[in-house]
């Protein structure tokens, strides 16, 4: 195999929503740039979580960048949470519009991207033989892109199809007749379980641990709700630079009201719909008498919509605080139980302890199943950067360097990995936010200090160990001020045997987290050391 080496100022390492902006932006900063994606086309998430019913829960009048206003008139959301293959088509809008396909190398896996103390390069090679050479090295790898299969005993046996959510194939998949295994009841069990329900012959679902639902309440976007939109996006986004997704943030404490106020608040939002549920109240994520208030009330409404009481209750999460794991949003997943079709099999009472050719085996019984579906998760935050062999000064692996946690300085850069950034990683506010404001926030951030690197004729920019241990500190600090960390979560790693358990987002918020991003640079990049 020849190799072939190319120099470019920055590598890429993606070509999702972080990625592709990445790339416009070191293009507007007059750099040059080359984007690796494992896949065929742009998309990140987007591009391979094609399971039936897959949407953002963020409205999709928000998901969207905000870096070109003529790209914010053009494009018409067709619905309140855009789904799976609008938002693909958006990005792929994008790629063409304005003409980034050029620069990024489709179906190339990076293997590798060590740096060259010598010549202060970064030497990323890749699965396929090329190697580029590049300055700078932005990871816009993704939060949630490394999938989690589960190991269950005999797995390798079963003679059915077995498909992920999270790498689901791009051809249509029939369940007519079938009967299909989901298991796992996170966000993408929550939205694909009612429509495989709708096509299976029999459903059987395997829950480990319920999750709080709220209902998506899901709609046409009416022409002048958007052009609305569009005539004051500006504010909007302006806005959301201060508190990433545009909720309804109550200034109430759940404390301060009594009983039926309570009530009739998180009813209002209960029929509004969407995640703006569990803004209710201001204190929901550190008073947990203001949580319990919110949490008690989805349990009411749940007993109230599927008819089986012991069915019910086995929905009812009890083991966390609501909103403490990713609050999911659906469409008549509750309701989806009371279909003669459909199975709820508890894992915590009855564990899986064999899966054969055909079946899946519990220590209570056997379910014949013909499709496994694996709404299991990721490794997130952390998953996609460990894949890849990331070694800095003195051949030191990030792998290494992060087994008991990540360590970082702002969630963008660690010590010993000169001009090596990370977009919308751990010690960031990341998937606590609209993810798209967080990714324009670092992108701008990076191409600022890099511009100001060039300014000042300077070679490398990374963090100072001291600077590096206070952030995780405070990363942590805010973390133990909510009731975060009472929830086993892929927020803190929980869902990954041996993966250590560290917060991983900063919880303090996208504007507080802007503001401490720009007075580090306003301060001459405080924190870091500049070569």
């Amino acid at each position: 195999m020849t190799t072939q080496l190319t120099t470019v100022d920055v590598a890429i390492v993606g070509a999702g929503f972080a990625g592709l902006y990445a790339l416009h932006k070191m293009r507007e900063i007059g750099l040059t740039a080359k984007v690796f994606e494992a896949a065929d086309d742009v998309g990140g998430v987007w591009h391979w979580n094609r399971y039936p019913g897959a949407r953002c829960d963020v409205q999709s009048l928000e998901y969207s960048y905000s870096f070109s206003g003529a790209l914010e008139q053009e494009w018409d959301w067709t619905e309140r949470y855009a789904t799976q293959p609008e938002i693909l088509a958006y990005l792929r809008h994008v790629a063409d519009r304005f003409d980034l396909r050029r620069d990024i190398a489709f179906e190339t896996r990076v293997a590798s991207a060590h740096f060259d103390e010598q010549t202060n390069l970064w030497n990323v090679q890749t699965e396929c033989g090329s190697q580029v050479l590049a300055r700078f090295c932005i990871m816009a790898s993704g939060s949630l892109s490394v999938t989690r299969l589960p190991d269950f005993p005999g797995i390798k046996t079963f003679s059915g199809a077995i498909y992920h959510t999270g790498d689901w194939p791009h051809r249509g998949i029939d369940f007519s007749g079938k009967h299909v295994a989901v298991v796992g009841t996170g966000s993408s069990g929550v939205q694909s379980i009612p429509i495989i329900a709708s096509q299976a012959a029999h459903t059987t679902v395997f829950q480990r641990t319920p999750n709080f639902v709220v209902s998506a309440k899901n709609r046409h976007l009416e022409s002048a709700e958007k052009a609305a939109w569009k005539a004051k996006y500006t504010n909007y986004r302006t806005l959301a630079k201060r508190v990433g997704s545009l909720y309804d943030f109550s200034d109430k404490r759940a404390t301060d009201l009594v009983e039926s106020d309570r009530e009739a608040e998180l009813a209002r939002r209960w029929d509004a719909g969407g995640v703006n549920f569990v803004h209710a109240f201001n204190d929901i994520f550190t008073d947990q008498d203001a949580n319990d208030a919110a949490a008690n009330f989805v349990r009411a409404r749940i007993r109230e919509i599927v008819e089986d009481p012991d069915v019910a209750e086995r929905l009812c999460p009890t083991d966390h605080p609501i909103g403490t794991k990713r609050i999911c949003v659906g469409s008549d997943y509750y309701a989806t139980y009371n279909r003669a079709n459909v199975t709820l099999v508890d894992l915590r009472a009855t564990p899986i302890i064999a899966v054969t050719a055909t079946a899946i085996r519990t220590t209570e019984a056997i379910s014949d199943v013909d499709v496994i579906v694996c709404a299991t998760g990721y490794d997130a935050l952390t998953g996609a950067l460990a894949r890849i062999d990331i070694r800095g000064r003195n051949g030191l692996a990030l792998i290494d360097k992060w087994t008991s946690g990540p360590r970082n300085y702002l969630g963008l850069m660690s010590a010993d990995f000169p001009n090596l950034f990370v977009i919308t990683g751990p010690g960031s506010p990341s998937v606590l936010v609209n993810m798209v404001v967080g990714i324009e926030q670092h992108v701008d951030w990076i191409a600022d200090c890099i511009t100001n690197l060039a300014a000042n004729k300077a070679v490398t920019i990374e963090p100072t160990e001291a600077a590096e241990d206070a952030w995780v500190q405070r990363v942590n600090d805010e973390a133990d001020q909510t009731l975060f960390p009472k929830a086993n979560s892929w927020y803190n790693g929980s869902n990954i045997e041996g993966k250590p358990r560290v917060f991983l987002p900063f919880v303090g918020g996208i504007g507080r987290y802007r503001d401490i991003c720009d007075t580090v640079a306003a301060n001459g990049y405080a924190g870091f050391t500049i070569r």
